[in-house]
């Protein structure tokens, strides 16, 4: 990953530290940029910001509790101010693709729990339309062979005819924290990401996929132009 690149994500997430106020409950995101916010919330908090989090990652967990952060769990904090997380594209509606680091499942949980959910990313995320990034498919190892058909039929049918492949981690199914598998489904441009998330809603097997759509309250990216804020349209 280029050092521009790297200066960008840390840009993006110095600008979300202005949405942190003391006492918020947090939804911490999981990826390079998030990883870059939560390193920058550690360092606040070590100069005296009360806040709490909750991680969207086994990954993150490990990474806010070796910055002091204090932690909490939906089951004990139901209801989140914001989550602050990163995507692997998002276009101008502020519709999103996510799971790239295979915490889609978890990232979705909690975004869905928050008043409001801030996306932080470089400008090469910003994309006229979904689809150049896989989509990722949380799915049940249970009937794998049997899940995967029916999603590339239901697909076919919404004429989305690229690859499904399994993840891969060394020579074995990569595993997410929740102990699924992930499909990542190359479909090039999606032109319908409403139609097919309801699709893959619909469809035994799949525990949940990296559609999100609704979900983000405003976005930052950071780029050569600078850094700016989007809203989703009116």
């Amino acid at each position: 990953m280029s050092s521009e690149s790297e200066t960008y994500k840390h840009q993006a997430a110095e600008r979300a530290m202005d949405w942190v106020r003391p006492a918020m409950k947090l939804g911490l995101g999981t990826g390079s940029t998030a990883r870059a916010f939560v390193d920058l919330l550690g360092a606040a908090v070590a100069g005296g910001l009360d806040v709490i989090g909750v991680p969207t990652s086994e990954a993150t967990r490990r990474q806010a509790e070796g910055l002091g952060i204090r932690l909490t769990t939906l089951d004990d904090c139901p209801e989140l101010d914001l989550t602050i997380d990163g995507a692997d594209e998002i276009d101008s509606e502020l519709r999103l693709i996510k799971g790239g680091g295979g915490a889609l499942l978890r990232e979705k949980i909690v975004a869905a729990s928050s008043r409001q959910m801030l996306v932080i990313v470089d400008s090469s995320k910003k994309v006229d339309r979904l689809g150049a990034f896989p989509l990722p498919v949380e799915v049940v190892p249970f009937g794998l062979a049997s899940t995967h058909r029916r999603l590339t039929q239901t697909c076919a049918a919404l004429g989305l005819t690229g690859s499904i492949a399994l993840r891969r981690k060394a020579n074995d199914a990569f595993v997410t924290d929740g102990g699924h598998y992930i499909l990542d489904c190359a479909f090039g441009a999606i032109t319908d990401p409403v139609a097919l998330a309801e699709a893959l809603g619909a469809l035994p097997g799949i525990v949940e996929h990296g559609l999100f759509l609704g979900l983000a309250s405003a976005a930052v990216v950071a780029g050569p132009e600078g850094v700016r804020t989007l809203k989703p349209p009116a």
